[in-house]
């Protein structure tokens, strides 16, 4: 209807776009910084419809990445797997859920979209990604839930766009593209009417910086404030409970006080959850200023924490 407000704002930290319309603010900011932060954009927006009327918002990223019809989401961020936009299929039914990222890649680089809140995805054409931002219904949409969509808040979306190189020598080799192309043969003449995501994987894998970034938009520091009380003694002016950082590939889920047996209280066990990632070593990973290293799986747990003696370790299983 009108023309959009657009601000612009330069500094040695940042720069950012804004733009007002009249049901979205969209910012874009490009941080200045090292380390995972500097490495993509970081994307928000403020979305209102509560004025619309059977209406779907969605964001849409154009590249000329050649994806050829093919993109990856994830599940419940432990796996990727390969999608493919199928023309026979009803529009709704190429949007597949986006818990944690979604990406399109060709043989030189990758674009993933990593999000803060599970939305829908789809990639209608080659090198384009579609991100369901809101919708409000006046009726049922057979899905299940049995009446239209009319409670909508104004609701803030995160998003990181992080775009990637593969490095020389990380694309497949003629025997393995030929390989590929005879299993796609094989499947076209086995299953000519059903066809389905033509892959050489049925999963794929972030690259590590990928998993980082995730978890720097997913699992952010939480500040907790407490009373101004009188403390018994002095503050603690730093505190370091790991004596040195862990792998880039492991994720620390939990680290909790098991309870006693006999009784309530706190017992002297710990029980300790980690998660090691898979990652594709393909895409480029080195100068991209921020300091990551690997182990190849080992974590020495006798000496991780700080000032403390592991007595007795028992690996188990969830």
């Amino acid at each position: 209807k009108e023309p959009p407000v657009l601000r612009v704002t330069e500094g040695p930290f940042f720069s950012e776009v804004v733009v007002y319309y009249e049901h979205i603010h969209q910012a874009v900011r490009l941080y200045n910084l090292p380390g995972v932060e500097g490495l993509s954009l970081d994307i928000s927006s403020l979305v209102d419809i509560r004025d619309y009327v059977n209406k779907e918002l969605a964001l849409r990223i154009h590249t000329d990445i050649d994806s050829q019809g093919i993109f990856f989401t994830d599940l419940n961020g432990f796996q990727v797997q390969p999608r493919r936009y199928l023309k026979k299929l009803p529009l709704q039914a190429n949007f597949y859920p986006m818990p944690v990222m979604a990406y399109i890649q060709d043989a030189q680089k990758r674009l993933t979209l990593h999000t803060a809140q599970a939305l829908g995805v789809s990639s209608l054409k080659d090198g384009q990604l579609e991100v369901i931002l809101d919708r409000r219904l006046m009726q049922d949409d057979n899905r299940g839930l049995g009446q239209g969509l009319k409670d909508n808040k104004r609701t803030c979306n995160r998003f990181r766009l992080l775009l990637e190189r593969r490095t020389v020598g990380s694309e497949p080799d003629f025997f393995s593209k030929l390989a590929a192309m005879f299993r796609g043969l094989i499947f076209h003449s086995s299953r000519s009417g059903n066809r389905e995501v033509q892959d050489s994987h049925s999963t794929s894998y972030p690259s590590l910086l990928s998993h980082l970034t995730s978890m720097y938009l997913n699992t952010p520091a939480l500040a907790l404030p407490v009373a101004r009380t009188q403390l018994p003694g002095p503050g603690l002016r730093s505190f370091h409970p790991l004596a040195s950082s862990l792998p880039c590939d492991f994720h620390l889920l939990n680290l909790r006080t098991l309870q006693a047996e006999e009784d309530t209280l706190p017992s002297a066990e710990t029980a300790l959850i980690l998660h090691r990632k898979g990652f594709d070593c393909g895409l480029e990973a080195k100068n991209l200023g921020f300091n990551c290293t690997t182990s190849q799986g080992k974590v020495a747990l006798g000496s991780l924490f700080h000032g403390l003696d592991v007595v007795f370790l028992q690996p188990t299983s969830l």
